[in-house]
């Protein structure tokens, strides 16, 4: 049966509200389409606290058919492939394997070899199928360059593996890079520990699923699952979906997986293509409230946690109507152009469960941004879970996502990252091209980077008076852009315009602090005019953040001892 949709809500609401024509924020909020009808009470709940849910817009034509997403995996399994008992080495340091004998039970056997962490090729002839399997299963997510940190946890339990002393703790997964400037891919999509790559189990999962009975493959992902290795978990679900692709239990758990893996939005498919399967699946209904959650779509975390029957808890509702108080406080901070306020609401929302919501960390580096904190700016972004692009797309709709990377091209101009901003920005203008705050941030971004371009070919040929005016003309566009500052404070200096480039050198650390190179210049600036104090205190924070610079130690022990004889002078 068709579930029925949350209260239709209109598409100016908080997006409209914050970022106006982006449509960013505003979005019409249904529930996803599962297979079962919503009570009156799922929209009556939210109608009085749920004003303005913070979420993308959502294309009407970019929903994703659930039919489509295994497809790719169908294979037709061969009678009588199993033909000799099954074992698969545990990936984890436990000594002992299970081996599921002809009885379908598991049975213990002694271990003698160590698992090895490393991929190795293996004849085929010499090792069993539970070998075979191991062995395949490293060797692609070898290839595919897939680990799982540590941190990217999901708490709860399986579609139907019940695991003692284990408690819901508000499934907080995080994926954080701390090396996001130097780490940004195509349109912001940074590189971090998880792997995003979709096709990651197809040619595995063909390969093991014509010989594994799907049950085992669902029992081995558990126990990998438990053991925190996600990546051959996830490989293990895909392989049981590949032969029987209309068990619900299957999706939940593979849904279960994506989420520790940091890949929420794909799980959010799964889960629903699990209702579909099942309307009346309470843990897949649940785990489907937790994740919306976490993106920030309150409503329909809220209607799921009413379909989740024993797996429910008031709590659940309190805490989702906590973060739509928050999001409410969001929207009226944006609308008074209330940066600071801003800034602590989307804290706020962050912390109080909606911590894998793109919006609201765009939010937050907008407020940085505005308030010209561009190093917090980017810091901010740089917690955002990264999704892929293409699934992003399809979650969104391209003008909700265009929305996300206009504030990521912006924060990219304003670290210095010139060609990652034209990429994201560019994007930006062809998912969203009648957007007239898009195509002024294409026009300033472009006019921007142009400038810093001429800038550095004068500067490379020795016209520093022209390069310095090449600088200024971006500076026109970007007025605090603290990589056009510092490379201006170096044609200064050239010049002999001293005080001119510590002005510059000094505006480009207001805005950032950690700018190691303009703290350099105006400490090399302030030596060459005398002052040694300033020029001490920017070498001893050089010298904390790069301890093993050795121009940066010269540096300070000449400065000290300059400063020393000038003190003996005066006196």
């Amino acid at each position: 049966m068709a579930e029925k949709p949350v209260e239709k809500r209109s598409r100016r609401g908080l997006l409209g509200a914050v970022f106006g024509r982006r449509g960013l924020w505003s979005k019409k909020c249904t529930a996803d389409k599962g297979n079962h009808k919503s009570t009156t009470s799922s929209s009556s709940i939210a109608s009085t606290d749920c004003t303005a849910n913070i979420q993308f817009t959502k294309s009407p034509a970019t929903e994703l058919n659930p039919n489509k997403l295994h497809q790719d995996h169908k294979v037709s399994p061969e009678p009588n492939q199993i033909q000799k008992p099954i074992s698969k080495p545990s990936s984890n340091q436990n000594p002992n394997n299970h081996q599921l004998g002809n009885n379908g039970n598991y049975q213990q056997i002694n271990n003698q070899w160590p698992v090895q962490q490393q991929a190795k090729k293996v004849p085929k002839e010499s090792i069993g199928l539970s070998g075979e399997l191991e062995s395949m299963i490293m060797d692609n997510q070898k290839a595919k360059g897939i680990r799982a940190s540590s941190s990217n946890v999901m708490f709860g339990n399986l579609g139907n593996l019940k695991q003692p002393g284990t408690t819901s703790v508000g499934n907080q997964t995080t994926v954080q890079n701390k090396g996001y400037g130097n780490n940004v891919g195509s349109y912001g999509e940074r590189q971090t520990s998880v792997s995003t790559n979709q096709d990651q189990p197809g040619s595995l999962c063909r390969a093991i699923s014509t010989r594994m009975d799907p049950e085992t493959l669902k029992i081995m992902g558990n126990e990998d699952y438990k053991n925190g290795n996600f990546a051959e978990a996830l490989a293990l679900y895909d392989a049981a979906i590949a032969i029987d692709p209309k068990k619900a239990a299957y999706r939940s758990n593979k849904s279960a997986a994506l989420t520790a893996l940091g890949r929420i939005i794909e799980a959010v498919f799964e889960c629903r293509e699990a209702i579909r399967m099942e309307p009346h699946y309470h843990r897949a209904h649940h785990r489907l409230s937790n994740l919306y959650l976490r993106l920030g779509e309150v409503d329909n975390s809220i209607y799921h946690v009413k379909h989740s029957g024993p797996e429910a808890d008031q709590e659940d509702i309190l805490k989702a109507k906590t973060v739509q108080t928050h999001l409410n406080k969001c929207t009226e901070a944006k609308r008074l152009r209330d940066w600071k306020g801003l800034i602590k609401e989307t804290e706020n929302t962050i912390a109080s469960g909606a911590d894998a919501a793109p919006q609201v960390y765009a939010l937050q580096a907008e407020a940085f941004l505005k308030s010209y904190r561009h190093q917090e700016a980017d810091d901010a972004l740089s917690r955002c879970p990264v999704f892929d692009v293409e699934m992003s797309t399809k979650y969104y709709g391209p003008i909700g996502y265009a929305g996300f990377l206009v504030v990521w091209a912006q924060v990219h101009m304003s670290s210095g990252r010139f060609g990652e901003a034209v990429e994201a920005i560019q994007r930006a203008n062809k998912m969203d091209r009648n957007n007239r705050e898009v195509s002024m941030v294409l026009r300033r971004v472009q006019a921007v980077t142009a400038a810093r371009s001429r800038g550095n070919d004068f500067f490379k040929a020795g016209r520093f008076q022209e390069a310095s005016a090449a600088y200024g003309e971006g500076l026109d566009h970007d007025s605090r852009n603290s990589v056009l500052l510092c490379n201006r404070a170096a044609c200064l200096s050239k010049m002999g315009q001293l005080h001119k480039a510590v002005e510059d050198s000094t505006a480009a650390l207001t805005v950032r602090p950690a700018y190691a190179k303009a703290r350099l210049r105006r400490a090399d600036c302030n030596t060459k005019l005398g002052n040694w104090e300033a020029a001490i205190g920017d070498y001893e924070i050089l010298r904390k953040e790069t301890p093993e610079d050795e121009e940066v130690l010269r540096a300070l022990s000449e400065s000290k001892m300059q400063l020393v004889k000038q003190r003996g002078h005066e006196s």
